[in-house]
């Protein structure tokens, strides 16, 4: 059983889709439990569309604490676990982590695992109520078999700086994304730039992601700023949908970006919109892994990214992109401005991070090595049985 926040777009709902389906391909017999995406936030239940079992949804399971949802969201997690008896819960997300594993602990349910796809201990949240997560997920690390790491540094944060665990009990198993429609793309194809009416001699900076605080487009804002008063032949895309996005809106205006900046909201067809890029950006503040990153790269874009997080584990500096410290404004834009002018390192780059990103982030990989984590812990739980 696998049991995840919500399927709002981003990378942890790519990675549970993706196991749900190759799982079950695979003869692994599967439910799938959610909760409902916020009013503001994209969907990506489409991932799931025509398959046979579709997700249990659970109204309850809401990103924000709620005393009574909350409640009665354990109570309908355990009943269904009682149920349907499965071998092993997997949990993603933070609220999914916290009701899942009680639930199951409750049903005793054979192995609990959790993933953290990255956390909320930093940049999130107010210092008391951090605390009381940290509290929480210590609690829950002890009542876990498996914490997976989607990243190295995710696992050194989640063990060293805040002890959550001593290691034991730690896997890092990176993402796995189904990055064929990207390695498909051969140069620019022109129909982002048709769309938006813009010469071949434009050239278009980009950032993917959702609009909210922790991905930092205020500064993305900043740096484009910057960079226009110096060269008026660009074009800023911002891809994504989010409560920030009035906030940004308005921003664009007060600096007077309005002509040189294009919100686009949330955009299936994302190949189309990579392969007129000259170069992705991201500007966060925390990061678990970058899967606009990770989309770009198999794209065959060079990136400047923040350094924070797990984007040092996905992008190689000076050798498949830049990363840079976050809020170093000056070091973001002369990167951007670097690869803007230097279209020979930009494909040197692009080739180099789509070889990366193939070898160590294809849905292959990741279902290899789920399955391989599966059968190890099964066998471990037999082991214990018979002693």
């Amino acid at each position: 059983m696998r049991i995840i926040t919500r399927l709002n777009i981003g990378g942890p709902a790519i990675h549970a889709a993706l196991l749900q389906e190759g799982l079950e391909q695979e003869g692994v017999q599967t439910v799938l439990v959610t909760g409902k995406v916020g009013k503001e936030e994209g969907d990506m239940s489409y991932l799931l569309t025509g398959r046979e079992k579709t997700p249990l949804i659970l109204p309850e399971l809401r990103r924000e604490i709620h005393p009574l949802y909350d409640i009665v969201c354990l109570w309908k997690l355990f009943q269904i676990m009682r149920r349907e008896r499965p071998d092993i819960v997997h949990t993603h997300m933070a609220k999914a982590g916290t009701l899942g594993r009680l639930a199951a602990t409750f049903a005793g349910v054979p192995i609990r695992i959790h993933t953290f796809h990255g956390h909320v201990f930093q940049g999130y949240f107010r210092s008391f109520t951090t605390q009381w997560f940290l509290a929480i997920e210590r609690f829950l690390a002890k009542r876990s078999d498996c914490l997976v790491a989607v990243s190295d540094h995710v696992r050194q944060e989640i063990c060293h700086q805040y002890r959550l665990d001593s290691g034991e009990r730690v896997r890092v198993i990176p993402i796995g994304l189904d990055l064929t429609p990207f390695l498909q793309l051969n140069g620019k194809n022109g129909l982002l730039r048709k769309e938006l009416g813009l010469s071949s001699e434009v050239q278009l900076i980009g950032i993917v992601g959702r609009l909210v605080p922790i991905k930092n487009h205020a500064f993305f804002l900043r740096a484009a700023e910057a960079l226009i008063q110096k060269n008026k032949n660009l074009h800023y895309i911002i891809v994504g949908g989010g409560e920030e996005e009035s906030t940004l809106r308005r921003l664009v205006k007060e600096k007077g970006l309005s002509r040189f900046v294009t919100f686009l909201g949330w955009r299936k067809d994302l190949p189309t919109v990579y392969s007129d890029l000259d170069v992705v950006v991201l500007t966060s503040l925390n990061e678990g892994t970058p899967v606009s990153l990770i989309e770009a790269m198999a794209s065959g874009k060079a990136v400047v990214a923040t350094r924070v997080g797990g984007v040092p584990d996905v992008v190689q500096d000076g050798m498949t992109g830049y990363t840079v410290p976050v809020g170093d404004l000056p070091s973001f834009t002369e990167k951007v401005e670097h690869l803007l002018s230097n279209p020979v390192l930009r494909e040197r780059m692009g080739e180099a991070g789509r070889k990366w990103v193939t070898d160590h982030f294809s849905k292959q990989k990741l279902l290899q090595n789920i399955r391989k984590l599966y059968e190890e812990l099964l066998e471990h739980k037999r082991e214990r049985i018979k002693r």
